[in-house]
């Protein structure tokens, strides 16, 4: 099936979750991640539970912290 990943036309295997795709996209500190199916937000402890579908459309967002 095929995805898009960070604004990159993706093939991948089909029926992965969103803590496989962490892992099959090397991200470093998933912990650390906010991960967004179709613009929207799935939690963190729904990571191995949620099913990246056919032309869904995936964003990772780190949040730094910092600032005065």
């Amino acid at each position: 099936m095929f995805i898009t990943v960070k604004g990159e036309r993706k093939e991948i295997a089909d029926n992965i979750t969103v803590s496989e795709l962490l892992k099959l996209e090397n991200i470093e500190m998933p912990e650390y991640v906010t991960v967004s199916v179709n613009e929207e937000f799935v939690q963190h402890e729904n990571f191995d539970n949620v099913k990246i579908n056919d032309g869904d459309v995936v964003e990772f967002l780190y949040f730094m912290g910092g600032g005065k």
